[in-house]
């Protein structure tokens, strides 16, 4: 069964940092693209980042360009999401997705507030 656990969100101020992680398990993680989407309260699902297979490539949405990262790590089955100089904006529940897919998982809340 795939399974996908984020996690590493929480309440932050404007201008601050936070680690996303998740967790991927029941499937082959290294040969799969992997994203980072994300949805505002009473929003769509918006698209933030996706890193190719081996970690080499990645793109990121206008909106997060410079401040986000994603970096992977195979050999734990673990993608990551950096994320610094935070704005209200970003606050959303993100999820990990394989590329192309819907999120399965619960997400972790990311809040950005004064």
């Amino acid at each position: 069964e795939v399974q996908m656990v984020e996690s590493g969100g929480g309440l932050v101020q404007p201008g601050g940092s936070l680690r996303l992680s998740c967790a991927a398990s029941g499937f082959t993680f290294s040969t799969h693209y992997m994203s980072w989407v994300r949805q505002a309260p009473g929003k769509g699902l918006e698209w933030v980042s996706v890193i190719n297979s081996g970690g080499e490539s990645t793109t990121y949405a206008a909106s997060v360009k410079r401040r986000f990262t994603i970096p992977r790590d195979n050999a734990k089955n673990t993608l990551y999401l950096q994320m610094n100089s935070l704005k209200p904006e970003d606050t959303a529940v993100y999820y990990c997705t394989k590329l192309g897919q819907v999120p399965g998982g619960q997400g972790t809340q990311v809040t950005v507030s004064s």
